[in-house]
């Protein structure tokens, strides 16, 4: 280091910079090494709508390249008997909060099946949710078995519902109703926000359960998948509902992905959450975050 480039300081000060920096340097090393540690899954959706497997240590290096970030989340299926569903969302809200203490998120979505059954845990699992430290969003799943007006008291927003982020359209479908039957969302109403949005960057559409009977779990909705390729800025349809699907498909240039779960008693071996990343460039790059069990990178 060069005494001439900072003028001003004194010898004793050139060894406090350099010993912060040193610091700077190990929090940086053990930073890196966690993120890694914990990350599976990670893939780039491209403009064009095909998908490549990246590593860990490459998502790590593209974390300034980010211009949107959150984190999707599904089934938590609190209250399901024989299942430790109170730690369950207290370790995953807690994960979810570490890694937005390290990487900053602008949201989070939990993407259905909050309770499992029983009304009664819905205003319970509002509480533990509550406890996340970035605004949140939810939908309903087959298993979350309450009325519309039931949802719209404790969660304060009807259960088609959209909101728009740093230019991004978020957009939220209802996929069940109080019977716990699997349905369509609202077509009409997804046709008339893809319009009302189609002036956004991205249009971001959060759905329990599956549309397309191609993809596991899924229903057959007509019209679904037609609807969806009118609308170039549709980026990608985020799902939960199928414990053991942790990847993403690309479906005739869409992209549907999925989070596994973060609770019940069915699935991958993990609980874990979805990270997704908005590129500078408006590349998707997403990555499941697997706190608890190391997983192999996927391809497709």
């Amino acid at each position: 280091m060069r005494v001439l480039i900072f003028p001003n300081f004194k010898y004793k000060n050139i060894d406090m910079l350099e010993s912060n920096q040193n610091l700077d340097a190990q929090k940086l090393t053990e930073s890196r090494r966690k993120f890694i540690k914990n990350v599976s899954f990670a893939s780039v959706v491209f403009l064009t709508g095909g998908i490549k497997s990246i590593s860990a240590a490459e998502v790590f290096q593209l974390r300034n390249k980010v211009k949107l970030r959150f984190v999707v989340a599904s089934d938590a299926h609190y209250g399901q008997v024989k299942t430790p569903y109170q730690e369950n969302i207290e370790n995953i809200v807690q994960q979810i909060n570490s890694f937005h203490h390290e990487n900053h998120l602008h949201f989070c979505v939990m993407n259905g099946d909050l309770i499992h059954n029983d009304k009664q845990f819905m205003p319970q699992v509002k509480t533990q949710i509550e406890v996340l430290k970035m605004p949140y969003y939810v939908t309903r799943g087959n298993h979350d078995m309450v009325s519309l007006e039931e949802w719209e008291q404790v969660w304060g927003t009807p259960t088609h519902h959209d909101a728009v982020v740093k230019k991004n359209a978020l957009i939220f479908g209802d996929s069940s109703n109080e019977k716990g039957e699997y349905i369509s969302p609202n077509l009409d109403w997804l046709e008339n926000k893809f319009n009302e949005h189609q002036d956004q960057k991205n249009i971001l559409l959060f759905i329990h359960i599956p549309q397309i009977v191609t993809l596991p779990s899924g229903i057959n909705t007509p019209n679904f998948l037609s609807l969806l390729k009118k609308y170039k800025n549709i980026k990608a349809v985020f799902h939960g509902h199928d414990h053991m699907q942790d990847t993403a498909k690309v479906i005739e240039g869409v992209p549907f992905i999925y989070d596994s779960h973060i609770g019940g008693d069915w699935g991958t071996k993990y609980h874990g959450f979805r990270v997704v990343e908005i590129m500078k460039d408006n590349t998707l790059l997403t990555y499941m975050m697997n706190p608890t069990l190391k997983m192999n990178e996927f391809s497709c």
